[in-house]
């Protein structure tokens, strides 16, 4: 039977006059890496500190694991890893003590552990973390987010300042999370990683979730680019009131259009002449969170 990991109703947060969430409804299934798009200012690190009890909502609900976490913080963080936006530790420390003070917060891990996870992140734990660069402070909170092999794994941009390279290694450690059954909700601006490994997509603007579900559902009811190349000149007519057609165009023999939902009333029509070629261009993920961010808004917002 598929639990839910996280549930949130109406949650909305409010600061002071500006609107940080405004009624999200969300549902993270156990097992499924969760892709949480916005950019800044939709409200997704607000979602997410409301989820690790950093701060309160103004109105509505949210449960991991079925728990409050207000009422339930000390238990939750020790079943969830978490990676914020702007890892800050103490400059002082170096790599290993700082990672095996953050992994004793949540019961300890063998140093085996974080011996392997600074090797395969190439940590050098003797280095002070005050001379690292970003790319190897954000290595740290990868290690003490993973290290505890957590059922739930929050992360905030966590591909921030890593070469390629480390993202890759990165990419890996989530799909061996997701197939040991973890959860992971992850927050990014990669388009690009988020469509590799989730299994679902989350979009959020102005403090609302506008979408929610597989890139390829998403791409499903998405507008698609049509290219089609005849024999003979093409007559705009026949073309113009089909179902899902839009920006129609033909020149000479070359008509071009835009088309949401099914092609079939555009094939039929196109198959009463002969035919020489047919491109249909899919959006890519970033196609789809573009046209999302483009459409007119719904109402206005501040959100963090």
């Amino acid at each position: 039977m598929t639990v839910d990991v996280i549930v949130a109703e109406n949650l909305t947060k409010t600061y002071g006059r500006r609107r940080g969430l405004a009624g999200l409804d969300l549902t993270v299934r156990r097992g499924e890496v969760l892709g949480f798009l916005g950019p800044n200012g939709a409200g997704k690190t607000t979602t997410i500190r409301l989820l690790l009890d950093l701060i309160r909502p103004s109105a509505g609900t949210v449960r991991v694991f079925g728990l409050d976490p207000g009422a339930d913080a000390v238990t939750l963080h020790r079943r969830i890893g978490y990676l914020p936006g702007d890892l800050v530790v103490d400059g002082r420390q170096t790599v290993g003590t700082c990672l095996r003070f953050l992994t004793a917060l949540r019961g300890g891990v063998p140093q085996a552990r974080i011996d392997a996870l600074a090797e395969r992140l190439d940590l050098d734990q003797k280095a002070r973390i005050k001379s690292l660069s970003k790319g190897n402070r954000q290595k740290i909170g990868l290690a003490q987010a993973f290290a505890h092999d957590p059922e739930l794994l929050i992360l905030d941009e966590p591909t921030s300042g890593l070469d390629p390279l480390v993202q890759q290694t990165f990419l890996s450690m989530v799909g061996e999370a997701a197939a040991r059954g973890a959860t992971i909700f992850m927050s990014s601006h990669v388009l690009a990683e988020v469509e590799a490994v989730a299994d679902r997509v989350a979009i959020i603007r102005d403090g609302r979730l506008v979408a929610c579900d597989t890139v390829t559902a998403l791409r499903a009811s998405a507008v698609r680019r049509i290219q089609l190349s005849f024999t003979e000149p093409a007559d705009l007519a026949p073309f113009q009131a089909l179902p899902g057609v839009s920006d129609l165009r033909i020149d000479g023999t070359v008509l071009r259009c835009r088309l949401t939902g099914s092609p079939d009333a555009l094939l039929r029509t196109a198959v009463r002449l002969t035919v020489e070629g047919i491109t249909a261009t899919e959006p890519s993920l970033e196609d789809l969170f573009h046209d999302y961010y483009t459409a007119p808004s719904t109402g206005a917002s501040d959100a963090t």
